[in-house]
């Protein structure tokens, strides 16, 4: 019975708080008014790259970039691995 309470109690306390996040796409996030104008008016200047999309996923968010491609290619080797032929 505890689990369950630790997991309604949890689930509460999570739509509670999304209640304050902006709206999927809402032009007026604070997001939009501040980070967005900053990447478009400096990413060239910064990266030297006249690509914004290039200098955005190879500059600014290279680690993140770099760690999707990581779970991407092991989450890719783990599969090969499940499903290969085994030669008994």
């Amino acid at each position: 019975m505890l689990p369950l309470i630790i997991v309604i109690i949890t689930g509460s306390l999570l739509i509670w708080a999304g209640q304050d996040m902006p709206d999927f796409g809402d032009p007026d996030a604070p997001a939009h008014h501040h980070v967005a104008d900053w990447y478009i008016e400096h990413s060239e200047d910064d990266v030297a790259v006249e690509n914004m999309v290039t200098s955005i996923l190879a500059d600014y968010r290279g680690y993140d970039t770099f760690g999707e491609t990581t779970v991407i290619f092991t989450a890719g080797i783990a599969v090969i691995l499940i499903l290969r032929r085994r030669e008994d």
